[in-house]
Order: structure tokens, then sequence, then C-alpha cells
């Protein structure tokens, strides 16, 4: 009896050196696994920016979208901060307007949409202008979830459109957060709103055309 409680006060101290131990080396490869995944888009997106300004926009924007908060969109945000270093101010620019769309374009949507959209989800749509035009897109991500088929394309398309109108307008931003009450910073702000509101309205419209009617 003894030496049974012996062994299984053995295992139980092991266990307790075990789970951490595992739990530090999961960390650890989770985090080279995405790390490795950033730096393989950093260097796709670098060699792109040399290329084509537009068409960048319309990639780092549809990458805002596309998991809204995931890997994806945290390599375009970090693109986006590095870019400022370098002084180029019109990449962040692209970047925080594609990631300011879903949130605006799914409470425009459920205004004008009010029977694709179930009771909560129209008390809680409004709230999203607030979020986006704060930069936040996360907050788009509960509506994505309970419709990724319909919500996710919609979004990554507008997105990516207000990317692409961005960069060929040439607008900028020196500011990496803070959506559109930083707008001091804002270089040629008129068109930066403009291609805010363009990709608000393609979404929105995808988004009443695409989902179905509830119940």
């Amino acid at each position: 009896m003894e030496s049974a409680k012996r062994t299984n006060s053995a295992c139980t101290d092991l266990s307790g050196c075990w789970c951490p131990s595992y739990g530090t080396l999961y960390n650890l490869r989770c985090r080279d696994d995405h790390g490795g995944i950033n730096t393989g888009l950093n260097n796709a997106l670098t060699g792109m920016g040399n290329s084509s300004k537009v068409i960048l926009g319309l990639l780092l924007d549809g990458m805002m979208a596309i998991d809204m908060g995931g890997p994806f969109n945290k390599a375009a945000y970090v693109f986006g901060t590095a870019a400022i270093a370098a002084g180029n101010y019109d990449i962040m620019a692209a970047v925080m307007v594609g990631g300011m769309t879903p949130p605006c374009a799914i409470a425009l949507a459920s205004l004008l949409f009010k029977d694709k959209f179930t009771k909560e989800e129209r008390e809680a749509g409004p709230t999203n202008f607030i979020m986006g035009l704060a930069f936040i897109t996360e907050g788009a991500i509960p509506f994505a979830a309970s419709d990724p088929v319909h919500v996710l394309p919609s979004c990554i398309v507008g997105s990516a459109a207000a990317g692409a109108i961005s960069m060929f307008f040439n607008c900028t931003r020196m500011a990496p957060h803070g959506g559109i009450f930083v707008f001091p910073v804002v270089g040629n702000a008129m068109m930066y709103l403009v291609a805010l509101v363009v990709g608000t309205l393609i979404s929105a419209v995808l988004l009443g055309g695409l989902k179905k009617k509830v119940a």
C-alpha cells in the first residue's frame, strides 16, 4: 500500500512537471508555425509592393477581412506598421481602411436588410459602426462566425475595393491605429473617406444579396 502511494505521488509530481513543459513546447511550436506564415506573407507582399500599388491594396485588404484577427489579418497589419517605419504611409492607410470596412458594412446591412438578420443581430448591428470607425475589425466576428459562407466573401470584396481606392488616390496615414478618429494625420482624407464609404456599400449590398432571409 505504501509503495502504491509513493508511485501515485511520483506520477502526480511527474504530471505536474510534464504539463507545463508540454504547454511550453506547444506554444513555442505554434509561434514557430505562425512566424513562418507571417514571414512568407511579408516576403510576398514586399515583392508585390514594387509592382502595383493598387493590386497590393487589394491583396492587403482582402487579408484584413479574410480571418478578422487571425494570421492573415495580423500579417497584413504588421506589414502596414513596418511600412510606416520605412516611410510608406500609403500602405498603412490601405490596411486600416480594409479593417474598418467589415464592421461598418455589417452595421449598414443590418439596417438595410432587416429580414436577413436575427433580432439579436439587428440589435447588435449598429454598434459595429462605432467599432468599424475605431478600426476594431473583430466586431464583425460574431456575424462571420454565424454565416461565414456569405459574410466573409462579402467583407473581403468590399475591403479589397476600399484598399484599392485608397492606394489609387495615394491616401496616407502616419498612425497605426485610431481609425477615423485620427483623421488629422490622414493624407488625402476626402478620398480616404470615399474609399471607406464605397467599400462599406459594396460589402453591405453583397451581404443583402447573398444572405438568406431569416425564417
